[in-house]
């Protein structure tokens, strides 16, 4: 039987690749994300693999969230596999110079985007017995580095819901992962640094960081085990990158 996978924060990076790879692989897609123009773009570019179906909303917001998950066609409304990869990074200032409205942003997206969607999506697989929840969290959820202080406490809070929810999921055969990257080269910095396009550059320069590619390849391989396999936790880091703060930027 034919899979769907919800996918949030498609139109960019680890979101946008991991579709590309599903459509290629037979797998139904539901992308979701804020921008439209993008969303619909990759549907028509993914539409000859496979159905696809867009899904405008911010995860930040609980009724847009219920909003669009309750407005799926019939043929969609079976998800096997959720993809909780919308998120982001606002600034990098030690802890005592932070910026509130930045620390709102990461929580909101990070944090409760990633419980909204799940609310939403979970009684369906408990109802089944079955399904597969896999959520991007990052290295900055398992080590903290200066001035990664809110950044992180989100990533951990992830690292932390995702244990929680493999344990209370248990009983209902649903399987949880976690995929926790290093550096990425993605869209990430340029947010992070509020479009300071050069800084952003820096971040990925003197070595080759990983690719959303990289990822998305291996977020397909966990969901394909033998459904009594469960991966539930994995760190990827570039060959350069040895800790969140250790980059051998001349290799």
């Amino acid at each position: 039987m034919q899979q769907t996978a919800l996918i949030t924060g498609a139109t960019s990076g680890i979101g946008k690749a991991t579709a590309q790879l599903f459509a290629k692989n037979n797998i139904n897609l539901i992308i979701c994300g804020r921008r439209i123009e993008k969303l619909q773009k990759l549907q028509q570019e993914l539409s000859q693999f496979t159905k696809v179906h867009i899904l405008q909303f911010d995860v930040r917001y609980n009724d847009e969230v219920k909003k669009a998950i309750n407005s799926l066609p019939d043929e969609f409304k079976h998800i096997d596999i959720l993809i909780n990869n919308a998120g982001n990074a606002h600034g990098l200032d030690s802890f005592q110079n932070g910026n509130i409205d930045d620390w709102d942003a990461m929580i909101d997206g990070n944090v409760k985007g990633l419980l909204y969607v799940s609310k939403a999506v979970i009684p369906q697989m408990v109802e089944r017995n079955n399904g597969f929840i896999l959520n991007i969290g990052s290295i900055a959820g398992k080590d903290v580095y200066p001035n990664g202080n809110v950044y992180c406490a989100s990533k951990f809070a992830v690292n932390a819901l995702n244990k929680g929810m493999r344990i209370d999921l248990n009983q209902h055969n649903i399987r949880v992962c976690a995929i926790h990257p290093g550096l990425v080269e993605t869209e990430f910095s340029d947010v992070r640094f509020k479009g300071d396009t050069e800084r952003a550059k820096t971040v990925y320069q003197g070595y080759k960081a990983l690719q959303p590619e990289d990822i998305a390849d291996i977020i397909h391989f966990v969901v394909t085990r033998p459904y009594h396999v469960n991966i539930e936790d994995l760190i990827v880091y570039p060959t350069a990158q040895a800790s969140a703060t250790i980059v051998n930027k001349n290799a």
